[in-house]
């Protein structure tokens, strides 16, 4: 496999989005030449637009907090073959820069501060001990269906307000919304599913407020003297919803295939539980699901990486890249589960960054600590190489994943 993307035109080369043959879990090859010969770089998107494409560390976080540069198109719609440059809806927080971006933090914030995560990790361990219980009834099962996607699915249902019994359907709206090969006509159905679900729920916790994140939200914002409507309600509830399950289980599932591949390493993780914080860090790193990295618009002049940028340019900070940074990461193709890889660019950087990373790392800790104790004898039914990895979404990681013990 080449690790040189073609030429399109002058100086200009494919978006590199493919993952070598050797290891699902490392980013494409091209960018291991890039940091070292050609750290900003110009590509053409699968979206249609030429964009600057930045894959060192420190040029990555500068991209992220750099006011200049709008997250107008935040997320990873330079993907998209129909992007169209359209404005974001009402409460789309991720797309929005500036006072209009930091209102909408400041009212869901409160919900993910560590305190208040760490307030949910007996009942994260409860949920997660039950989906356990109901694996070990039998001797085999898909990692993905049974494990790692209920489980975040239904702490953001609960946090939400949302019934969990609509969780299958919340989940198939989002693998639609998440994939790239789903067309505009599809994605816009799933979107308008979750939000007229959710438009039902809002109003009827504006007539009945119930312990729950909606409530919270409508009540906060009616405080600040500015409610919210139910368009920016909606919005942000199908964000959370989405965002708040999808990248979590993708990251359980890459986890344990990771771990699994070295029986050693697995080993030593058990018998050190206290140490999973750490490990999980790294995998973050490794793993960073968000494998086609973020996309900024350029509003004003900027230099980055010694690279000038005019306004109206693109730029998208490569984010598996950048944790596999060399001048930051020694050795970073290997999975060092005693690294201090705190500093990861996994959530992001800069004022959009992910604002339920705590929710996250809790999830995951209390996951794959779970599975490390009670299936000792966890293992993959088939090989890897014969697993359906998620190559063109939005989120890096496995349609199923059948495991035995």
């Amino acid at each position: 496999m080449t690790n040189r993307p073609p030429v399109l035109a002058a100086g200009i080369r494919a978006f590199p989005a493919t993952r070598p043959d050797s290891c699902p879990f490392d980013p494409d090859e091209t960018y291991t030449r890039l940091r070292a010969d050609e750290p900003v770089s110009l590509v053409r998107c699968p979206a249609g637009m030429d964009a600057w494409l930045v894959s060192r560390y420190q040029d990555i976080r500068d991209v992220l907090s750099d006011p200049r540069l709008s997250s107008r198109a935040a997320g990873s719609d330079h993907m998209l073959p129909s992007y169209d440059g359209r404005d974001p809806l009402p409460g789309f927080m991720i797309q929005l820069d500036g006072e209009e971006h930091a209102r909408l933090r400041r009212l869901l914030i409160r919900e993910f501060t560590a305190r208040r995560v760490e307030s949910l990790r007996p009942y994260i361990q409860k949920i997660t001990d039950q989906h356990t219980d109901a694996m070990l009834a039998g001797s085999s099962a898909d990692l993905v269906q049974d494990f790692a996607l209920p489980i975040p699915s239904q702490v953001i249902c609960e946090l939400l307000g949302v019934p969990y019994e609509d969780h299958a359907a919340f989940q198939r709206d989002s693998e639609v919304l998440t994939s790239f090969e789903a067309d505009e006509s599809a994605r816009a159905a799933a979107t308008r599913r979750l939000e007229d679900c959710l438009g039902e729920l809002i109003e009827k916790r504006l007539v009945e407020p119930q312990d729950d994140m909606l409530s919270r939200l409508i009540a906060r914002a009616a405080e600040t003297g500015r409610p919210l409507t139910v368009q920016e309600l909606s919005t942000l509830g199908v964000l959370t919803l989405v965002a708040g399950h999808e990248t979590t289980a993708n990251m359980i599932t890459l986890s344990m295939a990771v771990l699994l591949q070295d029986p050693e390493r697995m080993a030593a993780l058990r018998a050190a539980p206290e140490t999973i914080g750490t490990a999980v860090e790294e995998l973050l790193r490794y793993l960073t699901v968000i494998q086609f990295g973020l996309v900024r618009y350029v509003t004003q002049d900027v230099t980055v990486g010694g690279t000038e940028m005019k306004a109206g340019e693109w730029v998208v900070a490569a984010l598996p890249s950048g944790n596999r940074d060399e001048s930051v990461f020694p050795d970073p193709d290997t999975v060092d589960l005693g690294r201090r890889a705190r500093t990861n660019l996994a959530f992001g950087f800069g004022p959009h960054q992910c604002i339920g990373q705590q929710l996250a790392r809790v999830e995951m800790q209390v996951a794959l600590a779970t599975l490390l104790r009670r299936l000792p004898s966890l293992r993959l039914a088939r090989p890897l190489e014969q697993a359906d990895f998620k190559l063109n979404d939005i989120v890096h990681g496995l349609r199923s994943m059948p495991v035995v013990w």
